[in-house]
């Protein structure tokens, strides 16, 4: 028996074993991707099933291993409120609508984080399902001078990394960043690293072009479309109705998740593309995130 004992330990230790079998290496990361569709008049299409979905990864077809309609996943939110004194006048409007949110969204499964970013970045309520919490909060946000929109990107899509379920970021501002801080690149990648979706809800000063901060409203517009988003243009008047849109496009989503195949390519970044069947008559609308990042952030 001893000397069966010792042949075996020899075997193993030469590395005759390790030569003769093969390594096995699996791929454990599932890709979440959350999909809206809509038709020709904007309105969610329901009723579509996995056969009707496509999905690539860097251009190569990838098999549907998950598929849910109106998916039922927790959401995660983190509702960012610009109090920067660019907004100021609308604030009180602001909170009407807010409250209006989340007392028609949130699920016991879901929670909420609510900030106010201004010259910094606060967190006002962190994350809860208690709306009495999130109703405190909201009457109670501090107004301030200057606006670091992209911290409050950055550390919003930080905060949500770590959270279950679906992330999901409804972002309120006028587009203006005018503090030194964190840039739009970082916010960006922090964002789709994280895997939060962006709605932007652009709280317009003045209709025309003069005085308003347009290369803002379009890093607004480019965060929410790189992350599966959506961006909203609202004055005042049309706020409730932005939030009520937020609100209708998080509950009208497909899931599509996958276990990635085929990988022929050095780029840490991994873009995705979605179709789906096109009826004849009809034309769908897709939205998705782009892609994401292969490894964590270094």
């Amino acid at each position: 028996m001893k000397q069966i004992l010792a042949i075996a330990l020899m075997f193993f230790t030469s590395g005759l074993y390790a030569q003769s079998v093969p390594p096995i290496r699996v791929d454990v990361h599932l890709v979440n991707v959350f999909v809206n569709v809509t038709d020709q008049n904007g309105s969610p299409v329901s009723g579509l099933t996995q056969e009707d979905f496509t999905i690539a990864e860097d251009g190569h077809p990838q098999k549907i291993a998950v598929f849910e309609k109106q998916s039922n996943m927790p959401l995660s939110i983190v509702l960012a409120v610009d109090t920067s004194g660019s907004v100021n006048k609308d604030l009180a409007i602001e909170k009407r609508a807010a409250h209006n949110f989340v007392h028609s969204l949130l699920r016991p499964q879901d929670s909420l984080d609510l900030i106010e970013f201004s010259d910094d970045v606060r967190e006002v309520v962190p994350f809860t399902n208690k709306l009495s919490r999130i109703d405190y909060g909201i009457e109670n946000l501090r107004t301030g001078p200057a606006t670091a929109l992209y911290d409050a990107v950055y550390l919003s899509a930080q905060s949500l990394n770590s959270r279950p379920g679906r992330k999901v970021l409804v972002l309120i501002s006028d587009g203006g960043n005018t503090v030194k801080g964190v840039d739009y690149a970082d916010a960006l990648e922090q964002a789709v690293r994280s895997e939060t979706m962006v709605y932007s809800i652009i709280d317009v000063p003045i209709q025309a072009d003069a005085g308003r901060d347009t290369g803002g409203e379009h890093a607004m517009i480019t965060l929410s479309q790189e992350t599966g988003g959506k961006y909203f243009y609202a004055d005042a008047a049309h706020l409730p109705e932005a939030f009520q849109k937020v609100s209708e496009d998080l509950r009208t989503q497909y899931l599509l998740a996958y276990y990635p195949e085929h990988r022929r390519t050095d780029s840490d970044f991994r873009t995705i593309t979605v179709t789906v069947k096109q009826p004849a008559g009809a034309h769908y609308t897709v939205r998705h995130r782009t892609g994401y990042y292969a490894s964590p952030r270094q």
